[in-house]
């Protein structure tokens, strides 16, 4: 049996890990629950699932949380430290499922120790990606990624050598405003940018969806988990979100993976590799769709998409800096406080202010972050 430890066991992908680690049936036990506030959810979770050690991450979250379990609370840590302490903990599998740079030392931590790393969390390789896949390669830990177009690679890849990989193609599903005309974009309201048309996903990452920003942080990730040349990752278009990602060999063959849109199913890839088990979830009718498409991304409308590239091809701080400012103004977006169309113009600015130099130790990288955050919301305040 593998145990596991879910970080953000809470969110959207932390939740359908446990519906795949129900579904496999005492295969996987979790011995490890991370979250934030959600204490009312989280205590639902320890009843159904026993684990020994659980994180939040504030002490008025661990009083409520204690009150809910009363003798049957388990271990219970804290803030970032005590994240780490989960991530740190012996088990199998670390699932980061965390969001946002807060990823970037469990994440560490997991592979330090020689777990294998089942990656939810694409911000922590943008902003560290050299850090942590060093750390992987010198500790023997297998990263096996859970975002479903780099799944799609990683089992692409099965089918040749990576000195064999022409090219590394992301698909995209173009998300809510792909029909849209630029100018409607500056009426998009919160309700439309979170109307994704395929997928069911948490706040942050469907407003990214939206931006185009999603995939060029995917970008950045791809080129850190198959050290991929830049000029060799391509993103397309695909609105229908079945096939999720391909890899083109230097002999004209394309391998693709094709699915639902189901998180599940990648989850599942993650905590049983390299075995494939069937469970019950949905499966592929291609009778059920007509043709499936394909087209080049605008940038013109979505310019976030060529600045994570940018800023992934200029190295050094940059995709720290991208990603920091990225998930300042999407939380600015979410409070109502800028439009839509200024999220992409926040992270340019940001970029403008700080730039240059690189980073030497992931202390660097988390310095940089906090410096990134603070001149994002000096550019919010000021309004430009």
């Amino acid at each position: 049996m593998q145990t596991v430890a879910i970080l953000g066991s809470t969110g959207a992908i932390g939740t359908r890990a446990l519906e795949v680690v129900e579904a496999l049936a005492g295969q996987v036990k979790v011995t490890v629950l991370a979250a934030g506030e959600n204490t009312e959810l989280l205590a639902r979770q320890i009843f159904q699932f026993q684990p020994r050690l659980v994180s939040v991450g504030t002490e008025a979250a661990v009083k409520d949380l204690t009150a809910r379990l009363g003798a049957n609370a388990p271990e219970i840590v804290v803030g970032d430290e005590g994240l780490i302490e989960a991530a740190t903990y012996p088990t199998d599998i670390v699932l980061n499922a965390v969001m946002g740079a807060r990823g970037i030392q469990p994440a560490l931590a997991a592979v330090r120790r020689g777990a294998r790393l089942a990656l939810a969390n694409k911000e922590c390789l943008v902003a560290a990606g050299s850090f942590i896949m060093a750390e992987a390669r010198q500790h023997g830990a297998l990263i096996v990624p859970v975002d479903s177009e780099h799944c799609a690679l990683f089992q692409s890849m099965l089918a040749g050598q990576q000195r064999e990989v022409e090219r590394w193609i992301i698909t995209a599903s173009g998300g809510p405003f792909r029909t849209w005309e630029t100018g409607r974009l500056a009426t998009a309201t919160i309700a439309d940018a979170l109307n994704h048309p395929n997928w069911n996903m948490g706040k942050k990452i469907t407003v990214d969806s939206a931006t185009l920003m999603n995939k060029g942080l995917e970008v950045i990730e791809a080129h850190h988990l198959f050290a991929a040349p830049y000029d060799k990752i391509e993103v397309l278009v695909h609105p229908q979100s079945i096939v999720h990602s391909m890899v083109e060999y230097i002999d004209g063959s394309v391998m693709a993976q094709l699915a639902t849109h189901d998180m599940r199913l990648p989850i599942q890839y993650a905590l049983t590799y390299p075995n494939r088990l069937k469970l019950s979830w949905p499966r592929l009718n291609f009778a059920n769709y007509g043709q499936l498409t394909f087209e080049q991304p605008d940038t013109n409308k979505f310019p976030a998409l060529d600045l994570a590239i940018s800023a992934g091809k200029a190295g050094g701080y940059a995709p720290c800096i991208l990603n920091a400012a990225n998930e300042v103004a999407v939380s600015a977006f979410l409070a109502g406080e800028i439009t839509f169309v200024r999220i992409a113009q926040v992270v340019e600015e940001t970029l403008a202010y700080e730039s240059g130099g690189a980073p030497s130790s992931v202390d660097d990288v988390v310095a940089m972050d906090r410096q990134a955050r603070e001149r994002a919301r000096v550019i919010l305040m000021k309004g430009g």
